[in-house]
C-alpha cells in the first residue's frame, strides 16, 4: 500500500508519498511556518491522496508546536499521526548518547538511513549546520554548528549598515564592496568551519567511511568539501520511509 511521511524542519516541511517499494511518488515542500495556516494541511494532504493509501502518517520533527497543530487538523479524519519518537527506534540503530530526547528527529532519520553504509559522516546544511557520526551502523554523536542561511539573515538584521545577499560561488579575492566582503567571509569561513570539523572528526578513523551531504547548502559547498563525497537530498525522508515500513 501506499504511504504518507514527512519532515518538519525549522524553516520548512517536506510531505511525501511512498508506494510499497519505497519509491517517492509525489514530494511537497513548504514554509514550516505554513502548516499554522487554517485549512493549509489538509488542502496539502489532498494533493498526495492515491488509492491503497494507508491511514498513518509518520513524521520527524524538530518543531513540536508544529506537530501538534498537524495532529489537531487531522483529528477529525481517518488518519493517525506518529512522531518517530513514539517508535521503538532501538530495533534500527543503537543510538550511543546519554539521552535521545536532545537528539533531533531529523538526525536520527539520517543516521538510519545513512547506516547502510556502516561508517558514514553526515552533513545536514539546514537552520543549523549538523555533522552526524555513524561508526559500524551505531549512531555515535555529532557537532552541531551556525547554519548558513539564518547566519546570514541574523547578520543583516543584527546591524544597520550590512545587507542581506546571496552567496556566490566564485569568490577570487577578497572584498572591494560590501556584499563582496560577506561573500568571502561566509564562503572562506564555512570552507575553513567545514573541512575543520570534518578533519577533526575523522582524524582516527581508520576506516573506509561516506561523507554524505544534504540539506539547502549540499551542492553549493560539496566542492570545497576537500575529502570525497556525495549528495542526497532524499536521505532525511527516506530515513523516515524507512522507519515507517520497519516499525509501523
Amino acid at each position: 500500500m501506499n504511504f504518507i511521511v514527512g519532515d518538519i524542519g525549522n524553516t520548512s516541511t517536506r510531505i511525501c508519498l511512498f508506494n510499497h517499494k519505497s519509491k517517492i511518488l509525489k514530494s511537497i515542500i513548504f514554509d514550516t511556518k505554513n502548516i499554522f495556516l487554517r485549512s493549509f494541511l489538509k488542502k496539502t494532504l489532498k494533493k498526495l491522496y492515491k488509492k491503497n493509501l494507508r491511514s498513518e502518517i509518520l513524521f520527524s520533527c524538530v518543531v513540536p508546536l508544529a506537530l501538534k497543530k498537524i495532529k489537531q487538523n487531522l483529528k477529525d479524519t481517518n488518519f493517525k499521526v506518529f512522531e518517530i519518537k513514539n517508535l521503538k527506534l532501538k530495533k534500527l540503530i543503537k543510538i550511543n548518547i546519554k539521552n535521545i530526547n536532545q537528539l533531533g528527529s531529523d538526525r536520527i532519520v539520517n543516521s538510519i538511513e545513512g547506516k547502510k553504509f556502516n561508517n558514514c559522516l553526515i552533513i545536514d546544511f539546514g537552520t543549523a549546520t549538523t555533522f552526524d557520526i555513524v561508526k559500524n551502523k551505531i549512531y555515535e554523536g555529532g557537532v552541531i554548528a551556525p547554519g548558513v542561511k539564518l547566519s546570514i539573515k541574523n547578520l543583516s538584521q543584527a546591524t544597520a549598515l550590512l545587507p542581506m545577499f546571496n552567496l556566490k560561488k566564485k569568490q577570487k579575492s577578497y572584498g572591494k564592496n560590501t556584499k563582496d566582503a560577506l561573500n568571502a567571509g561566509f564562503i572562506w569561513g564555512y570552507e575553513g568551519l567545514i573541512n575543520n570539523i570534518i578533519n577533526r572528526i575523522t582524524l582516527n578513523w581508520k576506516m573506509d567511511y561516506k561523507i554524505i551531504l544534504t540539506g539547502g547548502y549540499a551542492n553549493f559547498f560539496k566542492k570545497i568539501v576537500k575529502k570525497k563525497s556525495i549528495v542526497d537530498q532524499n536521505i532525511t525522508i527516506k530515513g523516515v520511509s524507512r522507519v515507517y515500513k520497519e516499525l509501523l
